[in-house]
């Protein structure tokens, strides 16, 4: 088949891709387009940035691999928000570098996922949320779609609090002023998708590298015991054996696959310009895979970092109980001995929930869109998204004190937890249906190992929900 060129209309090029999709397939001939029902209106997965970035198959690998890289970063700052830093603060603080284990292996099952998330939309033409509506009932999805919305608010929260937290140590800024600030990063959403989608993801990725060199500066005069750090990625029966040590396990775990993320990464993924044919579509899963994987390296680096800093940085020194960003703030710079240290660290945690806050946004755009097959102006979406995380943030600050900050955050992990299988479970069965992906579904190894990656972290948030709610 003849590749599309980015001139194509959206329409006509999902067109080629679902009648090749039932082509592939095995199924009956009465089946349409992948078994999907038809489409209300057939409009791509994020219109206005849909097939923007040129993708030539006959071009070097190096300049395919440059093509493709972007979604993946977009994607990986999920992983880095400041939802996790407390965690992994705390877990470094009081095991050393024991929960370093936990770390890798959630960070390897995240990697996974998210390949399998960038295969749904390669594949099908459909993001995940469009691939829920096709599928199921109306009511169904009308559910799915309640349920995200809450997740995507519930970590828009954390992220616009660890924002305000990082104003208030840097400028002193009192929460409630710096959450309300929060909300002029829409303008910054707005500004940069209005020039391009690679704008866009140039943006993230200087903020990710931004915070990649801050912790490197930290470690730098943290000065870690790496035999120990490298001990620390051997997991070990301890884990399960202290309580204490298994919630923050646990913590660090169910923090790891963000729901909206799935659906984000499959539809950005549809940014580039690739070839319909299998082979084409192939090609352009394994440059889209290679830059998530690679991506998502730089977050499993990012979240190490936050661990081995608080083990050499305080556990080491006998501070045991860091569990606060604000603690680890004022600690940082009289413990190692270097005035910027908190000032950097800070730096890092303004720029992780910048970083986070613009994703999350435009997840909620993918996700009501898929959902509803309703088109928003941009502005009128981040409007709505940042008052949904706004609002509750307020609410709490200016009635119950900046004391409850943490405790909102923690419940903002447990709403994340409960969503997490009804984003994971549709996700496995789509690409694991050959009605659906014809030749790219699948295989039969690739499901085992998808059913066990998803029990695994279904399990231990469901443990992470129960320790939160006996206390």
């Amino acid at each position: 088949m003849t590749p599309v060129t980015p001139s194509e209309a959206p329409g006509e090029v999902k067109e080629k891709i679902e009648a090749e999709t039932a082509a592939a397939s095995t199924v009956p001939a009465s089946y349409s387009a992948g078994t999907f029902r038809p489409r209300i209106a057939n409009l791509p997965s994020l219109p206005e940035a849909h097939r923007t970035v040129p993708f030539r198959s006959g071009a070097s690998w190096i300049r395919k691999i440059l093509a493709f890289a972007g979604p993946g970063y977009l994607v990986a700052v999920g992983y880095m928000d400041p939802g996790n830093w407390a965690t992994d603060i705390q877990g470094g603080s009081k095991f050393g570098y024991t929960l370093l284990s936990v770390i890798v292996a959630s960070s390897l099952m995240a990697m996974f996922l998210q390949a399998l998330s960038a295969k749904l939309g390669i594949a099908t033409g459909r993001d995940l949320a469009q691939a829920c509506r096709d599928h199921y009932s109306k009511r169904t999805s009308m559910v799915l779609w309640v349920l995200c919305e809450i997740a995507i608010a519930a970590c828009d929260l954390a992220e616009v609090l660890g924002s305000a937290v990082a104003l208030k140590l840097l400028f002193g800024l009192p929460l409630l002023a710096g959450v309300l600030i929060t909300a002029l990063d829409v303008l910054i959403v707005l500004a940069l998708q209005g020039r391009g989608f690679r704008l866009i993801e140039a943006f993230v990725v200087t903020l990710i590298v931004s915070i990649a060199a801050c912790f490197a500066y930290e470690i730098f005069f943290a000065q870690p015991l790496w035999r120990e750090a490298a001990q620390g990625l051997i997991p070990r029966a301890e884990i399960f054996r202290n309580r204490e040590m298994l919630y923050i396990a646990i913590g660090i775990l169910g923090a790891t696959v963000m729901p909206h993320n799935l659906y984000l990464h499959s539809s950005i993924v549809q940014t580039r310009a690739f070839g319909v044919s299998v082979g084409d579509r192939r090609e352009a899963l394994r440059y889209a895979v290679f830059d998530s994987t690679l991506a998502l390296s730089f977050a499993l680096f990012v979240n190490a970092a936050i661990l081995i800093l608080g083990a050499a940085a305080f556990h080491t020194r006998g501070l045991h109980n860091v569990a606060e960003i604000a603690d680890a703030y004022k600690l940082l710079s009289p413990v190692l001995g270097v005035s910027l240290a908190s000032t950097v660290f800070a730096c890092a945690l303004l720029a992780s929930g910048q970083n986070s806050t613009l994703t999350g946004t435009l997840a909620g755009q993918i996700v009501m869109e898929g959902f509803l097959n309703i088109r928003l102006k941009p502005w009128v979406r981040r409007l709505i998204t940042r008052a949904l995380a706004i609002t509750p943030a307020v609410l709490v600050i200016g009635i119950a004190g900046e004391g409850k900050v943490t405790s909102l955050i923690v419940l903002s992990q447990v709403v994340l937890s409960f969503q997490l299988p009804f984003a994971i479970i549709p996700l496995i069965q789509f690409t694991g249906d050959r009605s659906k992906m014809g030749t790219l579904v699948n295989s039969p190894v690739t499901k085992i190992i998808a059913w066990a990656v998803a029990a695994v972290i279904l399990f231990f948030n469901g443990e992470l929900v129960w320790f939160i709610f006996r206390g």
